[in-house]
C-alpha cells in the first residue's frame, strides 16, 4: 500500500516551524513534545522528522540512522519524565495509531509516552 504523506498535517507545519510547541528533546531525525491536551500527568509525543504517516511506513521506509534515532529519543524522553522504570519511575504507556480503525488523527506518525498515574487497561476486555 503506498503511504501518501500530507505535508500540511499538524505536525509537518511544527516541524517547519509554522505552528510552536512545547519541545521536549529535539534531535537530528526526531522531536519531542508536550501534547497539548494531556491524558496524563506525562503526555509527550515523538515524532520522526521525516515524511512517514504511520509506524509501519516508518519501520518499512526510514534510514537506520533515523529508526536508531527515534528509539533513542523514545528512551531520553522515559528516562526525562521520569516515567521509565529504570529512572525510578512506576511506568509508561506508549501508544501509536494507523488509519481508521486506529483512530489516527494526524497523518504524521507519532508515538505517545503516557505516564505520571496509573493508566488503567489499554483496552476493555470484552
Amino acid at each position: 500500500m503506498p503511504y501518501d504523506y500530507d505535508d500540511q498535517n499538524i505536525f509537518a507545519k511544527i516541524l517547519r516551524g509554522e505552528i510552536p510547541n512545547d519541545t521536549v528533546l529535539e534531535t537530528e531525525h526526531s522531536l519531542a513534545f508536550n501534547d497539548i491536551a494531556p491524558q496524563a500527568p506525562v503526555h509527550v509525543l515523538v515524532i520522526p522528522k521525516g515524511p512517514y504517516v504511520c509506524y509501519d511506513h516508518f519501520a518499512s521506509t526510514a534510514s537506520d540512522a533515523e529508526i536508531v534515532d527515534f528509539n533513542r529519543s523514545v528512551a531520553d524522553v522515559c528516562r526525562m519524565t521520569g516515567v521509565a522504570p529504570g529512572a525510578a519511575g512506576a511506568g509508561y504507556r506508549a501508544i501509536t495509531n494507523c488509519g481508521e480503525d486506529g483512530v489516527q488523527e494526524v497523518p504524521h506518525f507519532h508515538l505517545h509516552i503516557l505516564g505520571g498515574r496509573m493508566l488503567g487497561r489499554m483496552l476493555a476486555k470484552d
